[in-house]
């Protein structure tokens, strides 16, 4: 299904990790064109060139795109080599390392999003790990009008097509994008843009907000019981089973049950959550183990 760029007066950029296989680059980008995309850019993402297969890689595609023309259009080519430091990075074997991935990738996509680019990202090609650290940064600086794409190659046609043997696929090669949903953190929470600079840094943003709104409904949930249910609640948040809390509070199986299913009604109406859907006393201990632990319940 065609899923155009809004701005098509506007060239968009197409962003591939690249491997040792070239063909993935030019396949992802055939089938753009083919869809009515408007590509006038592409940036190249890739481990030091003193690999002879990246190198290779590298040579095939600037032949591709000789003169800044791409198949008879105007089409520029980008190497953007991943750097640690001041030198190309030869593979990825630390947290540091995959930093220094990272900040290639950051500072690559910032480049284009303050240009006005609108992205395609093709992650099939390369070490995985640039292409996980690629979608991490892509939740982070891309938007809603930005693709994520993987390439669906048969593996007869791959075998044949090995080391760019075969640049442009036929369309009866079976050669297929398929989108990979983004959902765009940065568009929602503008901040993580400008404060988070390495992956950790992303995620503990991502996740100290989340549990902000978390304990925010947890908040709720708590003000909403007696004593004696807030006591209960924080034994299961404690990880123990229905029984142990009984004998934990000196109170019956039975009230223990009552308790529980007070608390979780509460828990249903702040959550939202449907009354189809089971919920049990893990469900209290899952949500509410880091409220207490965190010591929130003053």
């Amino acid at each position: 299904m065609k899923t155009p760029t809004p701005a098509m007066s506007e060239p968009s950029a197409l962003i591939a990790t690249l491997g040792g296989q070239p063909q993935v680059v030019t396949f992802a980008l055939d089938a753009l064109l083919a869809r009515g995309e408007h590509i006038g850019e592409v940036y190249v993402l890739h481990l030091a060139a003193i690999n002879e297969r990246i190198r290779h890689s590298l040579q095939v595609l600037g032949r591709e795109f000789a003169n800044n023309r791409y198949q008879g259009r105007s089409c520029s080519l980008h190497k953007v080599p991943i750097l640690r430091g001041a030198a190309p990075l030869r593979e990825i074997r630390s947290e540091q390392d995959a930093d220094a991935v990272w900040q290639t990738v950051r500072h690559t996509l910032v480049g284009l999003k303050e240009a006005g680019r609108a992205l395609h990202i093709c992650v099939a090609g390369g070490r995985r790990m640039v292409a996980l650290l690629t979608i991490s940064a892509a939740t982070l600086l891309c938007d809603h009008h930005d693709r994520i794409w993987h390439l669906f190659t048969p593996d007869e046609f791959q075998a044949t097509a090995r080391d760019g043997e075969v640049m442009h696929a036929a369309a009866t090669d079976g050669v297929t994008l398929v989108q990979v949903p983004l959902a765009p953190w940065g568009a929602y929470f503008p901040a993580l843009r400008a404060l988070a600079q390495t992956p950790s840094q992303v995620a503990a943003q991502q996740f100290g907000w989340l549990r902000a709104a978390d304990d925010h409904l947890c908040r709720q949930v708590y003000e909403r019981l007696t004593q004696r249910q807030r006591e209960t609640l924080q034994a299961f948040a404690g990880g123990l089973r229905p029984q142990e809390v009984a004998e934990q509070l000196v109170v019956s199986l039975a009230t223990v049950h009552s308790h529980k299913t007070a608390i979780l009604a509460a828990c249903r109406q702040v959550w939202e959550i449907d009354e189809t859907v089971s919920l049990d006393y893990h469900f209290l201990r899952d949500r509410f183990a880091g409220f207490v632990e965190r010591g929130q319940l003053g």
